[in-house]
């Protein structure tokens, strides 16, 4: 089987998308999540030969605090094609309060190195 690559698309309304290409004929895709498949996936012709639409419905059991990663698949190789995940909760608020802490000394340091600038080419 040709070599398939994954381009993710959008999560909208519950459903992540992503563009398959390089498969002339429709693979067979398994997406899991925490090792259980996920139901309800769609793969379907995406205009142009060799391109795919893959619809994945996140399921409610997945929205959750933490990181959750889903992998996608080909069964016929066994191959990850990639992954997608979704980052909530207090993992979430944690990751940008440091974020935003970081910024804030880093913009600190610019303004102080900024008015050092001005002060000795005036």
């Amino acid at each position: 089987m040709a070599d398939i690559t994954l381009t993710p698309k959008r999560l909208f309304e519950g459903v992540w998308e992503a563009i398959l290409e390089g498969a002339a004929v429709k693979p067979e895709i398994t997406v899991s999540h925490l090792d259980r498949p996920v139901d309800g996936v769609t793969l379907t012709e995406a205009g142009k030969g060799g391109q795919w639409l893959l619809k994945v419905p996140v399921p409610a059991r997945a929205i959750c605090d933490g990181v959750q990663t889903f992998l996608v698949q080909d069964v016929t190789s066994g191959t990850t094609l990639g992954s997608f995940s979704i980052i909530s909760g207090e993992a979430l608020g944690d990751d940008i309060r440091a974020e935003m802490d970081l910024l804030r000394a880093e913009l600190d340091m610019l303004k102080r190195a900024f008015r050092r600038h001005c002060l000795e080419t005036m």
